[in-house]
């Protein structure tokens, strides 16, 4: 037996999917994100690698019979906890063509129609940015790759050595910062760059959850007068508990003076570029050094898709490039190969599923689902400060709403342990998903809008759903209605 499916078992196998999918995506407006408390228990899975096939159809069918009757439906109109999209038809599309081509991105010899695609991309991201002069980037998996790769840029930066020497070859004790509100990957990305987690400086917020420069000023003052060496600041565009946006002119001009990289991590956020409405809450973003960018947010791409961008393109090579005798180079392409401008070796081509978004649907498309999903937002946090039992823990930016209970006297252990339980109760009936955190200290029910099929009737459901499990834990004893 060999892996060479004939064409009619090709075509059927296909036309199955289609029908499979076509059908999934006409359910996901109403679509329950996952089964109710008490059904949730799987199968077990074989415990034995199979040593003989079976019948491709009947394993297909079974496959996507459990994953629907029994899966999580992140792409669900419902799914308001987190910031994973339901997926564009036509990413699936290219998703499907990119598994069948199978192209390789690592170098442009075998990827010539595919590299310039991705670099047409980059560049389509790049001029919404509005930087003045030459820029680059490359496609990641994700965020976490997209900030390690900024870091790795700014580091070499601040000291050539570093890739060739390791560490060893820092002069002084490298430091860099962040807000306390800014993504994990940061810590994850500072450990593996051998500078130890502790080399991160998270500075507190302001009231409004942006990164306080005062403080900033401060820890890279006293950093300075300490003997280390301030390489970078990330600022963020976008927090993941509450969508806060950090001053990005003020941070701007903090690194300026003082001749340190400046990172706007703005994988969730920074899609607000493609607004003419609500790029200003961006503004300053122009004046980054490097940006991260996740389609696989805000911009209706499945898993998975990172872009980080810099006006810096001469770097990239020294800092990702090795060199290898056995891969073909192409002299007279004026394209990179992304195995030297990434941290990446084999390249998926993660770019395909945008572009083609983006030829199908055209960037205004993209600027109304922004536009729409803000204001829908807006309308939410209306509600939340009018009612008799939540209110807003924190300012509303982006789709991302913090609530708390609305009930003086009680200690932050149980507001927490209230807010656990109406997040519990929402989600039980499992018609709908939220999520909760924890904002400067404190915690929050954390509720978001994502999916461009949610809508003002699936927002109403929520509140409807929210009332009543405060209700019925006893947070609460009536409602206004």
């Amino acid at each position: 037996m060999n892996f060479d499916l004939n064409s009619q078992a090709r075509h059927e196998l296909g036309s199955r999917l289609i029908d499979v999918v076509n059908n999934y995506f006409d359910s996901l407006p109403d679509r329950p994100v996952q089964v109710p408390a008490e059904q949730r228990v799987y199968p077990r899975r074989l415990s034995r690698i199979p040593e003989t096939g079976d019948d491709a159809v009947k394993v297909f069918d079974e496959l996507c019979r459990e994953l629907i009757d029994s899966g999580f439906h992140i792409p669900s109109a419902h799914y308001l906890g987190m910031m994973n999209p339901t997926p564009t038809y036509v990413a699936f599309l290219a998703e499907s063509l990119v598994a069948a081509l199978n192209p390789q991105l690592a170098t442009v010899a075998r990827s010539r129609l595919a590299s310039a695609i991705e670099a047409e991309t980059v560049g389509w991201i790049g001029e919404l940015v509005g930087w003045p002069s030459e820029f680059s980037g490359t496609f990641t998996t994700g965020g976490n790759e997209a900030n390690f790769s900024a870091l790795a840029l700014a580091l070499s930066r601040r000291f050539p050595g570093v890739v060739e020497n390791g560490v060893a070859a820092c002069t002084a004790q490298p430091v860099l910062y962040a807000s306390v509100e800014g993504h994990h990957s940061l810590d994850k990305s500072t450990g593996l760059l051998g500078l130890g987690r502790k080399a991160l400086r998270r500075i507190p917020v302001n009231d409004s959850l942006q990164l306080d420069v005062e403080e900033l000023e401060a820890a890279i003052n006293r950093d300075l007068a300490a003997g280390s060496a301030p390489f970078c600041v990330v600022a963020t565009a976008g927090t993941t508990s509450s969508g806060a946006i950090d001053q990005l002119p003020l941070i701007a001009e903090i690194c300026r003076r003082h001749d340190i990289w400046f990172h706007v991590d703005g994988a969730y956020g920074a899609a607000v570029l493609f607004s003419d409405r609500h790029r200003h809450l961006v503004r300053g973003i122009e004046q980054a050094d490097s940006i991260t960018l996740d389609p696989h947010k805000w911009l209706a791409m499945p898993f998975s898709a990172g872009l980080m961008l810099t006006r810096h393109p001469e770097l990239l090579a020294p800092t990702f490039s090795v060199p290898c005798p056995y891969l073909q180079k192409t002299a007279e392409s004026r394209l990179p190969d992304n195995l030297s401008i990434s941290a990446q070796w084999s390249r998926r081509m993660n770019s395909l599923k945008l572009w083609l978004t983006l030829r199908v649907h055209g960037r205004r498309a993209y600027q109304e689902l922004v536009d729409r999903q803000i204001e829908l937002a807006r309308c939410f946090a209306h509600w939340v400060t009018v009612s008799d039992i939540f209110e807003l823990a924190t300012p509303q930016v982006l789709p991302i709403l913090n609530l708390r209970l609305g009930a003086p006297g009680m200690s932050d252990q149980e507001t927490g342990d209230l807010h656990a339980a109406i997040i519990e109760e929402v989600n039980r009936d499992g018609q709908r998903w939220i999520s909760g955190a924890t904002v400067n200290g404190k915690s929050v029910i954390r509720t978001m809008i994502i999916s461009y099929l949610t809508g003002e009737r699936h927002l109403e459901g929520l509140q409807e759903a929210l009332q009543a499990a405060a209700l019925k834990i006893g947070a609460v004893t009536t409602v206004r209605m």
